[in-house]
């Protein structure tokens, strides 16, 4: 099973899978995975100490390097970025990152004792020439025959290579192990030189077999020669996408023996310019890079300069993770466009989107105009109980004459604007409005949100925000009928009973006064108009005067009233949308600000420590 399989069969499909789930998962699996990784880089960086003589235990092994600390965060940060980004990328986007992690896990229970040494080069170069000479016997066939080398030849000094030769597919009969003894069996003890194919060979078996050991290999020794050292094909199909890799590679020209007087490092020095422009580092002055340098297989001159740089840098042990770790950097360059956008990205919604967002699921809802509602319902209530007792007869009898089909609160529902539906049913083109109003809240929502992320995290946070949206003009239009004008009559404040009282006072001293005034009339009493006619008067008046300071006492309760009912409609509507759009959204955004955390780590090879090669 691969390392990316394997991911996925430790991972579901939600949102929270990979780093923020195991974040909160204390003990367990990362005690193991960090142990894991401890091994790996070890194994890499070969400080793996084997058996003791103390009884066979093995002793505490030392501390890891700075370098092999460093590989091991990124290659856990890799496996995390791979967790975090499998339900947003394909996964061919992510095959070289899992291949890395594959070749590492492999790379990690062979021999930490061994580097793997390739020579690669084109037709006639003399690499194989160049082989035999660094083994000091004839092993690989040479001649003028194209192409000579039709599969990869080794060739080790030590045991313990064995697993690493089945790794890169090299039959036993393709296997050498030359004599003790030689100057080649000193120099490179811990050296596994293979002999690679023609890389610009005719048939594809052969450079099949080149791009295979290539990938799996710990270094690389480019072999060229005077005529096709500038050859395109090698510098645009090897050396330019391996560029990365220069602390592990060595270009040498061949054949410097048919250069007359300083051609040698006129092509030497232009074959520098060359590396320099396919972007690859050259090691001079004590820095890290590739190292160039010049030779004759034919004749030796510079073979056993190169044999002693391989044996030095095979004994440094370091070959493995730093090969890794520029497959780690190759690999966060090509994905960089996928987590990382052109322009700063807040990755968060502003404080601003989630108010205009509420406001506008508000208006949509109709909050403002049921606050209306409830006001002039406060109103009317205060009317009816403050109100004289002519004016309420009236008010009846009007609406007896002239049915609208509602009264009281549902009627001031309808004025009020329950703009989904319910009961009264609104004009068609009020639905369509209120609706368009929800998408366009949204599509701002995800607009902003998405602004400025690299385009697989902007289209997951827009895909997000329109499923939150899916269901939620229906899941309004049932908050205006629960949550929008409130039922039942509004409560009354505590001056009412004595408004009503006094407007019955001012009810009794008409019907007072007028029974007085017929009575008189009549001739039951004494004539005296001035008496009931005052009382009447009194009564007419104070009536609507009792009423219209009712209706100055009754603004503020009223006003405060619609506003209670307003806020209420517009929290129910603002819980809504960020249950079902913005918190979607922002955990979206917190799983690109994990992934962005995780890839700037597994990006980091340019502050990571090289060892430098004397």
């Amino acid at each position: 099973m691969t390392a990316v399989t394997a991911l996925t069969d430790r991972t579901d499909d939600r949102w929270d899978d990979g780093l923020i789930a195991r974040r909160i998962a204390l003990g367990g699996e990362d005690e193991e995975d960090d142990d894991t990784d401890d091994e790996l880089v070890r194994a890499l960086s070969g400080t793996v100490s084997g058996a003791g003589s103390d009884g066979g235990k093995t002793p505490a092994p030392p501390p890891l390097s700075p370098e092999a600390r460093a590989l091991r965060t990124r290659l856990d940060a890799l496996r995390q970025l791979i967790g975090l980004s499998r339900t947003r990328l394909d996964g061919t986007t992510l095959a070289e990152a899992g291949r890395i992690l594959d070749e590492a896990a492999a790379r990690r229970g062979l021999s930490a004792q061994h580097t793997v040494v390739a020579i690669a080069g084109a037709t006639g170069s003399g690499k194989s020439t160049l082989f035999n000479s660094l083994a000091g016997v004839q092993i690989s066939e040479t001649g003028l025959r194209r192409p000579t080398t039709a599969a990869p030849i080794a060739c080790t000094w030590t045991d313990g290579a064995a697993g690493l030769l089945d790794r890169l597919e090299i039959p036993g009969r393709l296997r050498r192990r030359p004599r003790e003894g030689s100057v080649a069996a000193e120099s490179l003890q811990g050296v596994v030189l293979v002999d690679l194919p023609d890389l610009d060979s005719a048939v594809r078996e052969h450079r099949a077999h080149v791009d295979r050991v290539l990938a799996l290999v710990d270094a690389v020794v480019w072999v060229v020669d005077p005529e096709k050292y500038a050859d395109a094909v090698l510098h645009e199909r090897y050396l330019r996408p391996l560029a990365g890799h220069a602390e592990v590679t060595f270009v040498v020209l061949n054949q410097v023996d048919r250069l007359p007087g300083d051609a040698a490092d006129q092509v030497l020095d232009d074959l520098r310019r060359l590396l320099d422009e396919d972007g690859m580092a050259l090691g001079e002055h004590g820095e890290p890079g590739a190292t160039v340098l010049g030779l004759s297989a034919l004749t030796g001159e510079g073979v056993g300069e190169l044999r002693e740089l391989l044996g030095q840098f095979a004994h440094e042990r370091g070959a493995a993770t730093r090969r890794i770790s520029a497959d780690v950097d190759r690999a966060a360059g090509r994905l960089r466009p996928l987590y990382v956008a052109e322009r700063h990205a807040g990755a968060e919604i502003g404080e601003a989107v989630r108010t205009e967002f509420e406001d506008r699921l508000a208006e949509a809802v109709g909050a403002y105009a049921a606050g209306l509602a409830a006001e002039r319902a406060w109103r009317r209530n205060a009317g009816k109980a403050c109100g004289t007792p002519w004016l309420r007869l009236w008010r009846w009898y009007e609406n007896r004459r002239s049915p609208r089909g509602l009264s009281g609160l549902a009627a001031l529902a309808a004025i009020g604007g329950r703009t989904f539906g319910g009961d009264p049913e609104p004009p068609p083109e009020a639905e369509v409005t209120a609706r368009q109003r929800v998408e366009q809240a949204v599509r701002t929502v995800a607009e902003e949100a998405s602004a400025g992320l690299p385009e697989p995290w902007a289209q997951a946070v827009r895909e997000t925000a329109v499923r939150g949206a899916d269901q939620l003009p229906e899941a309004l239009d049932e908050l205006a009928v629960t949550a929008g004008v409130p039922t039942g009559k509004p409560p009354r404040p505590a001056w009412w009973p004595a408004a009503v009282l006094t407007q019955a006072s001012m009810t009794l001293l008409q019907i007072f006064g007028g029974l007085w005034l017929v009575a008189q009339i009549a001739g039951l009493l004494e004539p005296g108009l001035l008496p009931p006619v005052l009382l009447m008067v009194a009564g007419i008046v104070g009536g609507p005067l009792v009423e219209w300071t009712c209706s100055m006492a009754a603004r503020g309760p009223a006003r405060r009233y619609g506003q209670d009912a307003e806020r209420r409609l517009r929290q129910a509507a603002a819980g809504c949308g960020r249950a079902r759009v913005l918190e979607p959204v922002a955990a979206e955004l917190l799983r690109y600000r994990e992934v962005r955390e995780q890839y700037a780590t597994v990006a980091a090879g340019g502050n990571r420590l090289s060892t430098t090669r004397q």
